[in-house]
């Protein structure tokens, strides 16, 4: 089924490095092609084929590291993205399937088929006439001064429904729902459910999140300032200036895909998120 593979890792843990070392040679015995992100050239022993994430075009990619391996690597890589295999070498690794002992056998399962896909919607993100990477998590608006207020105007296709003085404006997938909109007051999307959430950072007044059809055109016009910062997912990051800013969201027409094989939406929420510190019921 798949003839070659991508690998990426977090390159601060030593336990990471000598994974992908490891993957690297079971993948290669097992007949397939390995590409190994470059900034791993000079950690690895192990020989292959080093390429840039832009330049990653796989059937299919192994991530070893935590949510923001996984993000960085879905910021980049070549769209239509191929499956991505997440291994966890992070803190909580809320997007991970599959520890670190048992990375072997997963791999081996991805090979014989046995495994199933989730796919998760993107954002697509234009501030002004600029065009940025795809979010499979959020796309967060905030002036460029710490503690300085955003003033802006919020449009759905095209028409104004509200205004707000806020630190801050993050618009999140469902995905993105459990990040950082959900330490900002937001609810927890269903990967069911087709839409996505405004969520304010701070909010001067009442404000509360709003849920937006997944087909929906949202527009935040920022009054002021003239020059805001956008980050998308964490990694990528626009300063915009203009006289009035403008950020458009909608769903793209690309999505990420990860390999599963037993846990789903829900037993990663126990386990990982909401109900970690709670009582068996």
């Amino acid at each position: 089924m798949f003839k070659n593979a991508g690998l990426v890792a977090r390159f601060d843990k030593r336990k990471s490095i000598k994974l992908a070392e490891k993957l690297a040679e079971h993948l290669k015995a097992k007949g397939l092609e390995v590409f190994i992100e470059e900034t791993l050239a000079e950690k690895l022993k192990t020989k292959g084929k080093m390429v840039s994430l832009e330049r990653m075009k796989t059937d299919f990619i192994i991530t070893i590291g935590g949510d923001g391996t996984i993000l960085r690597t879905c910021l980049s890589i070549p769209k239509p993205e191929p499956p991505i295999l997440t291994i966890n070498m992070g803190v909580r690794g809320f997007l991970t399937e599959v520890e670190p002992k048992n990375a072997l056998n997963a791999v081996d399962k991805c090979l014989r088929g046995e495994f199933s896909l989730e796919k998760c919607m993107k954002l697509s993100i234009a501030a002004d006439d600029l065009k940025l990477p795809n979010a499979l998590n959020e796309v967060l608006i905030a002036t460029d001064e710490p503690a300085k207020l955003l003033y802006a105007r919020i449009l759905k296709d095209r028409k104004p429904i509200l205004n707000c003085q806020a630190d801050g404006l993050m618009i999140a997938t469902q995905t993105g729902s459990t990040g950082y909109s959900l330490s900002a007051g937001g609810p927890v999307l269903d990967l069911d459910l087709d839409a996505f959430v405004l969520t304010p950072v701070c909010a001067l007044g009442i404000f509360r999140p709003i849920v937006f059809p997944a087909d929906s055109s949202i527009t935040v016009e920022v009054v002021k300032p003239k020059r805001i910062s956008v980050v998308v997912d964490g990694h990528y990051r626009q300063i915009v200036t203009s006289k009035l800013p403008t950020l458009t969201v909608t769903r793209s027409k690309y999505e990420t895909s990860f390999i599963r094989f037993k846990e789903n939406f829900y037993s990663r929420l126990r386990s990982r998120l909401l109900f970690a510190r709670g009582g068996k019921i």
